[in-house]
C-alpha cells in the first residue's frame, strides 16, 4: 500500500454510535487533550438532536458538515508587493476537515457557560442552512467571487 493511503485511514468508528464523523467531531473538540470530556459533549449534543428531531440521529450532523463544506476558499498571495484573496478549490477531504472545526468554532462563539448545549443548537441551525458556520462559508464564497480575477482561469468555467 501507498504511504498516502494509511495517512488518510486515521479516522476510525466511534464506539457508541459506529460513525466515523462523530469522532472526527470528537477530535476536534478538545483544547487540552481531554478527549473523554469531548466524547460526553457531542454524544449528548446528538442526543439533544435526537430528542428534538425525533429521528435518525447521525442524519442531522452529516446534513449539517455537508452543508458547512466550502467547495471554494482563498488563499493570501503576494505577487509584486500587494496581496491578494486568490480563490483556490478545495478537495473533499479538507473541506469536510474545514466544515468540522468552523461548526465547532461556532459552537462555542454562541452564547452561554455550557458547552454541551451548543454543538447540538449550531448543528441542528446547519442542517436548516443557518448559524454562524454557515454564515462564514458564505462569506468565504462571497469573497472568492468579488476575486475571481486572480483566480486560475479554469476554476470559474
Amino acid at each position: 500500500t501507498s504511504r498516502r493511503s494509511n495517512a488518510r485511514a486515521g479516522a476510525k468508528a466511534d464506539p457508541i454510535y459506529r460513525n466515523r464523523l462523530v469522532n472526527m467531531l470528537v477530535r476536534h473538540v478538545p483544547r487540552n487533550g481531554k478527549k473523554s470530556l469531548a466524547y460526553g459533549i457531542i454524544h449528548s449534543a446528538i442526543r439533544n438532536v435526537e430528542q428534538e428531531m425525533n429521528n435518525n440521529p447521525l442524519s442531522i450532523p452529516r446534513q449539517a458538515i455537508r452543508r458547512v463544506t466550502p467547495d471554494v476558499t482563498v488563499k493570501a498571495r503576494r505577487p509584486s508587493g500587494s496581496t491578494y484573496q486568490v480563490p483556490t478549490e478545495m478537495g473533499s477531504a479538507r473541506g469536510k476537515a474545514l466544515a468540522i472545526r468552523r461548526s465547532l468554532w461556532a459552537s462555542r462563539k454562541r452564547p452561554g457557560r455550557d458547552m454541551a448545549p451548543k454543538p447540538s443548537i449550531e448543528l441542528m441551525d446547519a442542517a436548516r442552512d443557518g448559524g454562524n458556520a454557515t454564515r462564514r462559508k458564505e462569506e468565504t464564497r462571497r469573497i472568492a467571487e468579488a476575486n475571481r480575477a486572480f483566480a486560475n482561469p479554469r476554476l470559474y468555467q
